[in-house]
């Protein structure tokens, strides 16, 4: 068995097809002069072509599985039409003399490896959009564009390096079983592709398969078993069956009240980072959207983005939710995240350098463009504003002093907006923990982010396969962590969300009905796994759980509460 990461569920037992690398061999010879307008026709037409096809397969896409998973191939149209990419291919050529398609390769080299160098998965995975593109350029300028393709008629697992979701467009859904790859994750855009189609997806599985190997593939635990023995291949069988009716009763209860046995309501919403993602929230009974991520507003341009344009984003997405609550985090870089138009500090440890509201405060005219598109916006929905990286009340007060400047600014001009627009802070980092009571008083909610939380409680890099064994979110100081937030935050009567990777597991749910939280905010994808778990559970029992939690003194005790009597325990109403 070989261990990857799960990217969409679902069981796939099949024969493997492996697709091959495509292999660059390109000369890096000068052009003539008097061939530099051949270069410029041939990169123009490649791109006509490109887009023209790119257009083909989104309405291809859109027919079968739908609008919004058709929208996918908007961002690959925007990276052809992107002045930046086009003008810095063009460059090259001009100055350099090198032919269209080593232009290209470069260009796309290099805005592959800026993404690849974010500790961000989401980000991490916008590099195969770019990737996807750039071959899809490439191959029309060296004229092969034959693509490797499975046999007809047969079903098979598709195994490659990497999978774009140009190459899952052309493949026959109807024979496709399953996906392996050794790169993506799982908020890329095969993963979405691969969950609307319903295909079993892993990913984190390098080399080992071979064309014709018997597969195994669990899309949820990311195992992938090559070759195995009968007994494990009706195992899997069986589980497939198990699995195919599970779903069945999801899609049950998409439109029932996320509310327990006892009559506690705990509101499901979704973390999202583009509009694509909402529209699949929704889908799957998102009561609203309790974070937005805006990095990727800045990470897709080059300069930084117009209050318009952020305006139309944050706009439409409100007027999607049609009232439900749609939480916006003010931008969050720094650290893992950079922009490759603003020149950020070398530092010795970024995560704990110049990110989050410390830029905010310091760049007060970006920020406040920013809060300007987010306080328009709040005249179409039920929009509150999320300020990133707290540690002090000063950074509070300091970022209202902005807010209260934009609010200013847009009175002077006669523009409408909510001047009551609830602001909250992300509570993680322990100094937010420690001051909660006091944090609690300058603002109208709390957002526990889990993920940041408990590494620097931890001091645990989860990113540094060192010590990542380390990075533990059922540790006894997190939960008591957890109970101090929550806890200050009642005394004050303000309310608390989760919005950590926690908040989606369904096996933590328990805690949080126990510390009286009332709202999660998770991917889109496990909101139904943990309304499943919810409207099977009680608050009361969760309390009860909560203090024989509040007394282990391991991880692995904790774990084992929860996994075993006490999971059981949490779910049956007294």
């Amino acid at each position: 068995m070989v261990k990857g990461n799960g990217g969409a569920v679902g069981i796939a037992i099949g024969k493997a097809f492996v697709l091959p690398d495509w292999e660059w061999e390109l000369s890096d010879s000068a052009v003539d002069v008097n061939d530099m307008a051949f270069e410029f026709e041939r990169l123009h037409e490649g791109v006509r072509i490109s887009k023209t096809e790119l257009q083909q397969i989104k309405q291809e896409i859109a027919e079968v599985l739908g609008v919004e998973e058709s929208n996918i191939f908007d961002a690959h149209l925007a990276i052809l039409e992107d002045p930046v990419f086009m003008n810095e291919v063009a460059g090259i050529i001009q100055r350099q003399y090198k032919a269209a398609e080593v232009a290209v390769k470069e260009v796309v080299d290099k805005f592959v490896n800026m993404f690849d160098l974010l500790d961000d998965e989401y980000m991490k995975e916008r590099a195969l959009d770019i990737k996807d593109v750039g071959t899809r350029l490439l191959k029309h300028l060296l004229g092969a564009f034959e693509e490797t393709k499975p046999p007809e008629d047969q079903p098979f697992v598709i195994v490659a390096r990497e999978l774009t979701p140009s190459q899952l467009a052309h493949l026959d859904s109807s024979q496709l079983l399953g996906i392996v790859t050794a790169t993506g994750g799982k908020t890329s855009h095969t993963a979405i592709m691969a969950r609307a189609m319903g295909i079993p997806f892993v990913f984190g599985i390098d080399g080992g398969v071979q064309t014709g190997d018997m597969l195994v593939v669990d899309g949820e635990s990311g195992d992938v078993y090559v070759n195995p023995d009968e007994p494990i291949v009706e195992t899997y069988r069986e589980r497939r069956q198990r699995l195919a009716v599970h779903r069945e009763r999801l899609q049950t209860i998409v439109d029932i009240p996320s509310v327990t046995k006892d009559g506690r309501e705990v509101n499901l919403s979704a973390n999202i980072a583009s509009l694509q993602e909402l529209e699949q929230a929704l889908k799957q009974g998102a009561k609203g959207v309790g974070l937005f991520r805006t990095e990727m507003l800045y990470m897709d341009g080059t300069t930084w983005p117009k209050e318009n344009e952020q305006f139309e984003v944050y706009r439409s997405a409100a007027q999607k939710l049609q009232g439900k609550p749609l939480i916006i985090r003010t931008l969050d870089i720094g650290g893992d995240k950079q922009l490759d138009y603003i020149s950020l500090p070398e530092e010795e440890n970024p995560v704990l350098g110049y990110r989050g509201i410390r830029i905010s405060i310091d760049r007060r005219d970006m920020f406040k463009t920013q809060l300007k598109a987010i306080l328009r916006a709040s005249e179409y929905g039920n929009i509150k504003i999320l300020l990133p990286m707290i540690s002090s009340v000063e950074e509070v007060r300091r970022a209202r002093e902005v807010l209260e400047l934009a609010m200013q600014e847009l009175r002077a001009s006669n523009v409408p907006f909510n001047g009551h627009v609830p602001v909250g802070i992300m509570i993680e980092v322990p100094a937010a923990v420690a001051i909660a009571d006091m944090l609690a008083q300058e603002v109208q909610f709390f957002s526990i982010g889990t993920n940041d939380l408990v590494q620097y409680v931890l001091a645990v890099d989860r990113m540094n396969e060192k010590i990542s064994h380390l990075y533990e979110p059922y540790h006894p100081a997190v939960l008591r962590m957890l109970k101090l937030t929550v806890e200050a935050a009642s005394r004050q009567g303000i309310s608390v969300s989760v919005c950590g990777e926690l908040a989606g597991d369904a096996d933590a749910l328990p805690i949080w009905l126990g510390l009286g939280v009332h709202e999660l905010s998770m991917a889109g994808q496990s909101i139904l796994d943990v309304k499943s778990r919810l409207i099977d559970s009680s608050e009361l029992n969760g309390k009860q759980l909560l203090e024989r939690l509040l007394a282990c003194r391991t991880s692995a005790e904790m774990k084992a509460l929860l996994h075993s009597g006490g999971s059981d325990a949490s779910r049956t109403a007294e």
